[in-house]
């Protein structure tokens, strides 16, 4: 068993586990980031590793996929960023690291499973002949992994152990405390290693040139001046500076559009319509599994779905839109769908699979053919 061990309490309580259940456990740590900045911890996070297989008494071996991170990962984040979307590496690193080049080098130590501090389940057997897996959401709800994970293979997961998956993350903490690890009370991550806890604009501006141009209103109205469309998000309302108009209430402003024709930032006042939408259509598609039964048959398939991770999910129905597309359609207004973000399909605790948003109708639609391309 090839625990893939990070440094944090997670996947130490992960490879605990399973020594403890009599697996012949092997740690395996990857770095996949090699900027040597205050901000990135992976020198710590592999020291922390150190000390926790020292503690366990298990081998650990390190690997290096800074290359494979950039060309797979960072790659897509840039262009995505370069296209106007909102982009969200984690589920790509999912796929094609953790679950991709890294379960691919612990095949080559010998490894028959593998094994990661995701708070996530699977259920083995879901179909008719015994095969095949399903993925299901994590009993502690608050930590539930599964939106990350939708874009797994299914391969890969039948291959897979989550030993934390019936845990809640205070009974994890207290297992790491009581066993004596040193990172019981270790701060969990709070993002990828390339950004990390540094200023987010000062990252970006590394790697992609800043436009700034106009923030209009949909009426056309110029209100100041964004410093590219980048560094926002649709339904963002902090960091716009233009508060405070002599000419407007006092209701905040959010972003709900990115115009790249005029390179202008689309805003409105309040809780405008134009902040939500009852359905968006999604690509590159990503099933656990087979395709549904209900849209093999054209029909529409009656699920739950979220927009982004905290999210609760939401009632909707999906149906397929072109060769590789599905359009959803939400029972209630969603807020601030934004293109680039995952939109990820349950029935209950079942994660069924997800896809990318890739374009979002809004409640009111803006007038002009530029902004409607636009949304």
């Amino acid at each position: 068993m090839v625990v893939g061990l990070s440094g944090g309490v997670d996947s130490a309580v992960a490879a605990l586990l399973l020594k403890d259940a009599g697996a012949d456990v092997y740690a395996l740590h990857m770095t996949n980031w090699e900027d040597d900045d205050v901000y990135c911890t992976a020198a710590a996070d592999l020291q922390d590793a150190r000390r926790v297989c020292e503690e366990l008494e298990i081998p650990l071996h390190h690997v290096n996929f800074a290359r494979q991170y950039r060309e797979r990962v960072f790659e897509y984040f840039l262009h995505e960023y370069r296209a106007g979307r909102t982009p969200n590496p984690d589920v790509l690193c999912n796929r094609e690291i953790k679950f991709g080049v890294f379960r691919a080098y612990a095949k080559r130590l010998g490894a028959d499973r593998l094994a990661t501090g995701h708070y996530a389940r699977i259920h083995r057997g879901s179909s008719r002949d015994g095969s095949g897996v399903q993925l299901w959401k994590a009993v502690d709800v608050n930590k539930d992994q599964t939106y990350f994970l939708h874009a797994v293979k299914e391969e890969a997961l039948a291959e897979t152990l989550f030993p934390l998956g019936e845990l809640t993350k205070a009974e994890v903490r207290s297992i790491a405390r009581d066993r004596g690890l040193d990172i019981f009370d270790k701060k969990d991550s709070t993002g990828i290693c390339f950004i990390g806890e540094r200023p987010f604009r000062e990252f970006l501006a590394q790697y992609l040139p800043a436009r700034p141009g106009p923030i209009r209103t949909p009426e056309g109205q110029t209100l100041g001046e964004h410093g590219g469309l980048m560094y926002y998000t649709l339904g963002q309302r902090q960091g716009l500076g233009i508060g405070g108009r002599k000419d407007s209430g006092d209701a905040p402003w959010y972003v709900v559009a990115k115009d790249l024709s005029d390179n202008a930032l689309v805003v409105v006042q309040g809780e405008h319509p134009l902040l939500y939408s009852y359905e968006l259509g999604a690509t590159e598609v990503s099933w656990i599994g087979p395709v549904p039964a209900p849209l093999l048959r054209e029909k529409r398939l009656s699920c739950r779905a979220k927009i982004r991770y905290r999210q609760q999910d939401q009632a909707c129905s999906i149906r397929k839109s072109g060769d590789a597309g599905v359009l959803v359609s939400f029972n209630e207004p969603q807020r601030a769908a934004a293109p680039g973000q995952f939109v990820v399909f349950y029935e209950e605790d079942h994660c069924l699979g997800g896809a990318v948003i890739d374009r979002v109708h809004p409640q009111a639609r803006f007038a002009g053919t530029a902004l409607e391309a636009a949304i």
